[in-house]
């Protein structure tokens, strides 16, 4: 049988050339949790305004290697009064063989958290249940989407087309 390399066929020398993306591992980088108003944030009856920020950075660490981190940032106010700050470095190391360059940023920047949000929405909601208040559920986040907006902001801005920031 020919192996030579055709339609994602084996190469004769048996080199896998076939696209490859997978999770190596994932781990918190960076955890805080501050509580500056306790106890007394804790007899307050008000539901607290929670304003949540995220941020996605990715980095190449190693041959194929690179580390992708999801920081999520959490601040909630009751009456004037700061509840909790909860700032998470979530990280996740992923392994890309073989994948095309137009698609290694795609990944990295909305494939890559898509998968790790789960677990960091957990670190999140236990956290803040460790500190004394509900657990914060978030909602979950299209990361692909929002990396597309961004890419086509970017896009409009260099092109002069851009009809300013909504």
């Amino acid at each position: 049988m020919d192996e030579q390399n055709n339609g994602g066929q084996p190469v004769a020398n048996g080199e896998d050339t076939a696209p490859a993306a997978g999770l190596i591992s994932q781990y918190v980088k960076d955890l805080s949790f501050e509580n500056p108003n306790a106890p007394a944030i804790y007899q307050s009856q008000a539901q607290p305004a929670i304003d949540v920020q995220f941020n996605i950075a990715a980095a190449q660490v190693g041959d194929e290697v690179h580390e992708v981190t999801l920081k999520i940032e959490v601040r909630a106010e009751a009456e004037g009064q700061t509840a909790f700050i909860v700032d998470l470095s979530y990280a996740g190391l992923f392994g890309l063989r073989n994948v095309p360059a137009e698609h290694v940023q795609p990944f990295l920047l909305g494939e890559a958290p898509r998968l790790m949000f789960p677990f960091a929405r957990r670190v999140v909601a236990d956290t803040i249940r460790d500190g004394g208040f509900p657990p914060l559920l978030l909602e979950p986040i299209d990361f692909g989407g929002l990396y597309m907006q961004q890419l086509e902001a970017q896009q409009d801005q260099q092109s002069g087309t851009g009809f300013g920031q909504a």
